[in-house]
């Protein structure tokens, strides 16, 4: 059985999707970009500000279906520039603990609202 999830801490869907769907013990999440869920507006800044900004309303997500980082199995990461894969990496590090998720980072053209980043995460109690 599908279940969604929806919290007011992370943005509304700017699309015909759900923050994310609960399906037995998994947990998929769509992609996260930088926007303030209180305002819907683009968080200011560079890689860094957005990249925490992310994290963020990813936590809100996890927490909303009663999870949190450590129960994230798997990482996706869309960069529009990979030589801020290290700022991004240290950033997206400080939020996790060993055993560490799997990951897959891609850089991309163009992201939704010409974001710098975008993360989905799965996860499983």
């Amino acid at each position: 059985m599908k279940t969604p999830i929806q919290t007011t801490e992370a943005p509304k869907a700017i699309g015909p999707y759900s923050q994310a769907i609960r399906i037995g013990e998994f947990l998929y999440s769509s992609g996260q970009i930088a926007l303030d869920p209180n305002t819907g507006s683009l968080v200011l800044g560079g890689v860094e500000e957005q990249t925490k900004q992310v994290m963020k309303n990813l936590m809100a997500v996890l927490a909303e279906a009663r999870m949190g980082f450590e129960d994230v199995v798997k990482t996706t990461i869309f960069i529009k520039n990979m030589d801020d894969f290290a700022k991004v990496n240290e950033i997206y590090g400080s939020y996790l603990k060993e055993p560490y998720p799997a990951r897959s980072t891609v850089e991309v053209a163009r992201l939704p609202k010409d974001v710098l980043i975008e993360i989905d995460v799965i996860a499983s109690r």
